[in-house]
């Protein structure tokens, strides 16, 4: 019987095709509806969005940083300014090989190849989208250069800036400080947004502690693009109409420095490492900085190469320290008013007391000899004498007496040991030695103990006792005023350059120093302008043809010790080490309008070298100029030889 063929079932097949073209239609339509509804989303409901952004494709937001504020001495002198130079700037995110563009920029003379390293951190430490400059000051043949291979280098670009000027080059740098590029270090310290196009920031003193004030607030303007970046005028027949905020610019200021008086004392310094502070003891003005050798600010506004940069710092005679602020040293006699002004608080003497003077000095029960700086001795001296002549073995007694506990702590009243206050970083404290200090200073049972020979010899400004120029022209404001005292200041007010308004900084008193006795300053003052005025006192020669009372100290600071049984001859002993010269003062003596430090290091005598220079000083700031050239040429030449304090 033959098998049943079973036949193709049509319609089975048919309805299966139908179902399969419902579904197929179906997901079409369900993902057509999708892609409508998205772009309904797209074009509609988010139009607002993407209109913007599509905005960001053809508009780029520049900032546009503010000019930096001016600087100006008391009298409106300049002597911090902007100018206009071209720079190379980089914008990471438009450059497609950071390394290969920097050794690009190498080769065609524009980077220093020691400066790439360097320049790379400091590109990659800023936002990506930031403008970050390679070179600040551009000469013309760097332009043209530039110009020549400028299609091989995307996201470099030249633009015009402000930049830093310092139009007296290196006078009163050191307070004035100076601005250099920003770098790593610098982006913790400042608002990344508000110092975006900004090219220099203060790196030290005033520029660095009012960078604030200095900096103002930074604008921007909308700019038109194209696909490559390239700033162009329109996109089509259409021209957007672009925002701009402008920046606010920085404050200016106005210092107490008189630039007259700051550029004599730098001349009376030329040549020597040295430093000079004068103040008005009135209200702390400062009325001249100067620490020497000096340098041009002007070359770390326009980039320092690293070759620059080393020959600065390695320079033997460091011209980038600041003697002034951070440079201590023994303060040698002119500490002895402040010890004299001790003794008469404690008790330990009184004004008309005499002590004879060989020349040595011994303490009970020793055999070591302190020698006075004068061979043979003063004789028979008092309080006023000794001051006037700076005796040694006076001070050796007086100070023994007094013990280094209480001495520490009559000195500190005076800020010693202390920052002074002044308005720029980086000030040093010095020291003032005591019992306590030399226990936690070394670790040796052995090396706590105070011995006596350590306060005879801190007495007269020497062993540990430490101190810094600035301190010890606030010593002087301090005497001269008689106790009152003020913190150093170098800016005096502060002005909106928008406005005009100008905002005064008023003075800032400190604790007094008070004495029992107000005829105790008669006696210490009296010493001190027998310094300048008796026929014996040590800085006699400075005082001559001075049209006004100058009370002052001379002082001259060991930089070794002197053996026992050997004798200081300087003709032998090496440049540098020999004696610091010092000299405080004050003038007019009866109502003092300024008080001076001069630090001269090596400088062998406070009487030949330093009170010299501190006259001229006076003169610059007390009388017109050309009866302070008259005066200072009728001055008695310094001692041409010997030890003379």
């Amino acid at each position: 019987m033959a098998r049943a063929v079973r036949l193709k079932d049509h319609w089975a097949e048919q309805r299966l095709f139908g179902r399969r073209v419902i579904a197929a239609t179906i997901v079409v339509l369900a993902c057509v509806g999708a892609l409508v509804a998205r772009l309904v989303y797209l074009q509609i409901v988010k139009h607002d969005y993407f209109s913007e952004l599509s905005q960001g494709n053809r508009i780029r937001i520049d900032p546009v940083p503010p000019s930096r504020g001016l600087i100006f001495d008391r009298k409106g002198e300049a002597l911090a300014l902007n100018r206009p130079a071209y720079q190379l700037e980089i914008i990471r995110e438009q450059t497609p090989d950071l390394e290969d563009t920097l050794g690009r920029l190498v080769q065609i003379g524009l980077l220093a190849a020691e400066d790439v390293e360097r320049t790379l951190r400091t590109i990659k430490a800023r936002r990506s989208f930031d403008a970050v400059p390679v070179r600040l000051q551009l000469t013309e043949e760097e332009l043209a250069r530039f110009a020549v291979n400028r299609p091989d280098f995307p996201g470099v670009e030249v633009r015009p800036r402000l930049t830093r000027y310092y139009p007296l080059a290196g006078v009163g740098v050191h307070a004035l400080g100076y601005v250099a590029a920003i770098s790593e270090q610098d982006q913790d310290r400042i608002d990344v947004a508000n110092y975006a196009g900004t090219t220099l920031i203060g790196k030290l003193g005033i520029e660095r502690a009012y960078e604030d004030e200095l900096h103002g607030e930074t604008g921007y303007q909308q700019l038109l693009v194209n696909a490559q970046g390239r700033r162009v005028d329109r996109l089509g027949l259409k021209a957007p109409d672009l925002e701009r905020r402008e920046p606010t610019a920085g404050n200016d200021l106005y210092l107490a420095i008189d630039a007259n008086v700051q550029r004599a004392a730098e001349e009376a310094l030329a040549g020597q490492r040295a430093a000079v502070v004068a103040i008005d003891p009135t209200n702390g003005d400062v009325v001249a900085y100067v620490s020497t050798p000096t340098f041009d600010p002007n070359g770390f506004a326009r980039g320092l190469t690293y070759a620059e940069y080393a020959a600065l710092s390695e320079n033997i005679d460091v011209p980038l320290y600041d003697r002034a602020l951070r440079g201590v040293y023994p303060p040698g006699s002119t500490l002895k008013p402040l010890i004299a002004l001790a003794a008469l608080e404690y008790g330990v003497t009184d004004p008309e007391s005499t002590r004879f003077c060989r020349g040595v000095f011994q303490l009970p029960g020793s055999s070591h000899r302190y020698r006075d700086w004068k061979k043979g001795g003063h004789g028979t001296v008092d309080m006023h004498k000794a001051i006037a002549q700076s005796c040694d073995t006076y001070f050796y007694a007086v100070s023994d007496q007094i013990g280094i506990d209480r001495m520490h702590d009559f000195l500190v009243q005076f800020g010693l040991g202390s920052k002074t206050g002044i308005d720029i970083q980086g000030e040093r404290t010095g020291l003032v030695p005591s019992k306590a200090w030399k226990k936690q200073a070394f670790k040796r049972k052995d090396m706590q103990v105070w011995f006596p020979g350590e306060t005879i010899i801190a007495g007269i400004g020497q062993g540990y006792m430490l101190t810094t120029p600035l301190q010890l022209a606030h010593v002087a404001a301090t005497v001269g005023m008689r106790g009152q005292r003020f913190a150093p200041r170098l800016v005096k007010k502060v002005r909106d350059p928008a406005t005009g308004a100008v905002r005064e900084l008023p003075p800032t008193p400190l604790p007094p120093v008070e004495v029992s006795d107000p005829k105790h300053w008669d006696v210490i003052i009296g010493g001190m302008v027998g310094v300048t005025n008796d026929p014996a006192g040590t800085a006699r020669r400075s005082q001559a043809g001075a049209p006004y009372k100058i009370a002052g100290k001379t002082g001259t600071a060991q930089v070794f010790s002197v053996g026992q049984n050997e004798k200081y001859d300087e003709k032998e002993v090496a440049e540098r080490l020999r004696d610091h010269a010092l000299f405080i003062a004050f003038a007019p003596a009866d109502a003092p309008k300024l008080a001076v430090a001069v630090l001269v290091e090596n400088g062998r005598s406070g009487s030949g070298t330093a009170a010299p220079i501190a006259r001229k000083v006076f003169d610059a700031y007390l009388l017109p100029p050309e009866a302070a050239a008259a005066a200072t040429a009728e001055a008695a030449p310094p001692p041409a030889g010997g030890n003379e304090e």
